[in-house]
Formats: structure tokens, C-alpha cells, sequence
């Protein structure tokens, strides 16, 4: 270097250090990140643990609503031991990483994130000509079933083998122009392990006991006569049939309120939908 050029100064000398360049990077990184994350000054906290007012009177009322009174001093001063208890072991859990890959703790936060989705799905009430639009399209969930009132005789195939329907077929010409309780009737059937008289079943009651085709039978049989023999699941049987209420659609005024709550519950299953599938839409699934 020439001796006549002069040194340069010590500014100059520290602007042109590296290490300060670096120094200068990480600071303006710093208050960037303070800035868009107000809340990380508050970290030096993070190993405080404040009990609020609310938070007593939370725990005073779960004991009253358990117990129906309030809780002494010193049990209140257990409750409070076991609140901080809980509130250490979990955050010494986080801390220590227990909540990754843990199945109950992914349902659990699942669970309460279905919950956060239902407040979030509140609804307005629908206006009446909005329900009145939507019973119309949608008339079979409240059509009414047709209903049987019914009596009947059984014949056991265990019993009786290979003539049960003959039997019941014999038992029918017997009470051929008979009245329902006719005394010809004793001694004709067999004892059934259910009961004899049904009052106003629709179909899918019928066949849950009976069977498919002995309930389909029943609403084409004519009311005030023994008829058969009809099959179900459990053998033959004739059947008196007392009354056949044919099913129908009720009007919407007979239903209104039940409209009001299916409207809403189907609402409110679209809503939760739709914002599962805006959150879903951020991630990219993959499968083996």
C-alpha cells in the first residue's frame, strides 16, 4: 500500500466487517417477526401459571353442580391443587412432545374442532315460505305409513310338521263367517311366543317380528274376516285384520315444526361440509 494514501477510518473499517453485516440482518429479522408476532414477547411467561377469578368460579360451580352445595376452604384449596396439577402435567407433556402422533389426542382435538364447526354452523331461522318450498320437495321423509290393526292365529311347523298349513287351512274353514273371538277359535292354533294382537303397526313394524312378505300381505287383506293362511318366519297364521289406516302425506301445517327441525339439521350438516372441505382443500393427501 502507498504510504501517501490515506488510512482508512475506523467507520469505514466496521461497515466493511462481515460479521456486523451479519449482526444487522439478524436484528432487522428479529423485529420483522415481533411485529407480525405480537404475542412472542410474552414466551418469557411461559412458565406462569395464572389463576383467574373465572377460573375459581368455574371450578366452585362443576363442585356445586356435583355435590349441590359449595365447596368447604379446604376443599376448594384441593380442587385448586389438582387445577394447577393439571395445568403443569400438560404443559410438561407438551413440552416433552407426548401430544405428536398420539391417536386419542388427534380424536380428542378432532372431536373439539366438529364442536368449534357446529357453533360455527349456527343458523338463522328459515322464513315460511322457505320451509313450505322445502316440504314440497321433500314430502316422502314425512309421509305417514299405512297402519294395521291385527289379530292372529299361529301354526307351528315344529309342532305340527309337514301338515301345518293344512291345519291352518282346516282351522280357516272352521271359522269361515265367524266373529273375531268366536268360542270355535280355542284350541285351534298353537301358543305364538310373541303376541297376538297388534295395535296400529305399519309395515317396517310388522316385518321386523314377522317377516318381509307376511307384513306386505297384511294391507291388502279385508278388514272383519279371518283370512289366510298367510307364512311368515315363524310358521302359518290366520289373520283377522280390525282396521287398515291407508298411509298419506300429511299437510305441512300437521308437521311444521318437525319441518323446521330436519331444514335446520340438513343446513347444518351442509355448512359443517362445506367448511371441512375449504380446510381440506389446503392439504394434499396421499395415499400408499
Amino acid at each position: 500500500m502507498d504510504s501517501s494514501e490515506p488510512a482508512p477510518s475506523l467507520l469505514k473499517r466496521w461497515l466493511r466487517e462481515p460479521l456486523l453485516h451479519v449482526l444487522l440482518i439478524g436484528a432487522t429479522l428479529f423485529v420483522v417477526y415481533c411485529a407480525l408476532n405480537p404475542r412472542a414477547g410474552q414466551r418469557q411467561d411461559s412458565n406462569r401459571i395464572a389463576i383467574t377469578a373465572d377460573d375459581l368460579a368455574q371450578i366452585r360451580l362443576a363442585w356445586m353442580a356435583q355435590w349441590q352445595r359449595p365447596p368447604t376452604p379446604e376443599e376448594m384449596g384441593n380442587l385448586l391443587d389438582g387445577k394447577i396439577r393439571e395445568e403443569v402435567l400438560f404443559r410438561e407433556a407438551m413440552a416433552l412432545g407426548l401430544d405428536k402422533d398420539d391417536t386419542i389426542v388427534k380424536r380428542r382435538l378432532a372431536q373439539k374442532m366438529e364442536f368449534v364447526m357446529e357453533d360455527a354452523s349456527a343458523l338463522r331461522g328459515p322464513a315460511e315460505d322457505e320451509l313450505r318450498r322445502w316440504f314440497a320437495q321433500n314430502t316422502q321423509r314425512f309421509a305417514m305409513p299405512t297402519l294395521v290393526t291385527f289379530r292372529h292365529l299361529y301354526f307351528s311347523p315344529d309342532r305340527r310338521g309337514a301338515r301345518v298349513r293344512d291345519d291352518a287351512a282346516e282351522a280357516l274353514r272352521k271359522l269361515a263367517a265367524k266373529p273375531e273371538e268366536a268360542p270355535e277359535i280355542q284350541g285351534l292354533s298353537d301358543l305364538f311366543m310373541f303376541q297376538d294382537f297388534y295395535a296400529e303397526r305399519s309395515t317396517d313394524q310388522v316385518a321386523n317380528i314377522f317377516g318381509t312378505s307376511f307384513a306386505r300381505a297384511l294391507p291388502g287383506l279385508e278388514p272383519g274376516k279371518w283370512q289366510g293362511p298367510i307364512e311368515s318366519g315363524f310358521g302359518w297364521h290366520l289373520v283377522w285384520v280390525e282396521s287398515n289406516i291407508p298411509g298419506r302425506v300429511p299437510a305441512f301445517e300437521e308437521v311444521e315444526a318437525r319441518v323446521k327441525s330436519e331444514w335446520s339439521d340438513e343446513q347444518r350438516a351442509e355448512s359443517k361440509r362445506k367448511m371441512f372441505d375449504h380446510m381440506k382443500a389446503r392439504y394434499q393427501i396421499v395415499l400408499p
